[in-house]
């Protein structure tokens, strides 16, 4: 009779033990937690585009600490700083995440064997998060490192970046599966940790997020778009009357 040896996977916990199991999953959750709550600052802070170029403009001049300045505009570098710390907080949410990524072909037939045998809505959603996480680790990271490399934004120089260097392109993908895998990590957070048990009312509102911030996100980027194609090459920074 052979002996069954077990092989520490990124699935089973690897070698480090149940107790930094335990510690990454809080760390996930938290991480998790925050990005989630970031995404739904920020694609209201897009929105504001929607209210007219100097909404957005002093949107952005309040957000950067325009309140600290004496020229009252406020400081890209807020923005390059802010960029950074997601960056972190993005790689550190991925690093904890990838413990219950499949890394074997036979994993990935076992979790896909039982997927199609327990039909379960939760699980399904999972398996997508799964697979949204991974993209967003590439779309993320490229999306940070545009802000990092480039952070001054405004209604001209938000929409040039959108129009003229294709960013929209990006964004259309970005934009539904960044909302699906935020809002679904939200409600699986909300319900792991105990916030709430009513599961149907959970997934009833995380279902009605999505779609709200999807129009909202969609109809901000059509706004970027048209104010784009009126911008005349080279852009100059919007200038409040």
């Amino acid at each position: 009779m052979s002996a069954k040896t077990r092989v520490p996977t990124a699935i089973n916990g690897g070698p480090f033990g149940q107790a930094w199991s335990a510690k990454a999953d809080c760390l996930q959750s938290a991480t998790g937690l925050i990005l989630g709550i970031f995404l739904l600052f920020h694609m209201h802070f897009e929105a504001s585009i929607l209210f007219g170029k100097e909404t957005f403009f002093h949107m952005v001049q309040f957000l950067e600490g325009s309140m600290f300045s004496s020229t009252g505009h406020g400081f890209p570098i807020v923005t390059q700083i802010i960029s950074v710390i997601m960056l972190v907080i993005v790689a550190v949410h991925a690093a904890t995440a990838l413990r219950r990524f499949p890394v074997q072909l036979g994993q990935w037939r076992a979790m896909r064997g039982f997927m199609s045998t327990i039909k379960h809505r939760d699980t399904q959603a999972w398996f997508w998060q799964m697979i949204t996480g991974f993209l967003l680790f590439f779309l993320v990271s490229a999306h940070l490192a545009t802000m990092i490399l480039n952070p001054d934004i405004g209604p001209h120089l938000s929409a040039e970046r959108v129009y003229h260097d294709n960013a929209w392109l990006l964004y259309v993908v970005f934009l539904p599966i960044v909302l699906f895998h935020g809002i679904v990590g939200l409600y699986r957070v909300i319900l792991k940790w105990g916030v709430s048990s009513n599961r149907p009312l959970i997934r009833t509102i995380a279902q009605v997020l999505i779609v709200y911030l999807l129009c909202l996100g969609t109809l901000s980027l059509v706004t970027y778009i048209n104010i784009g194609i009126e911008l005349v090459l080279p852009v100059q920074p919007f200038i409040p009357q």
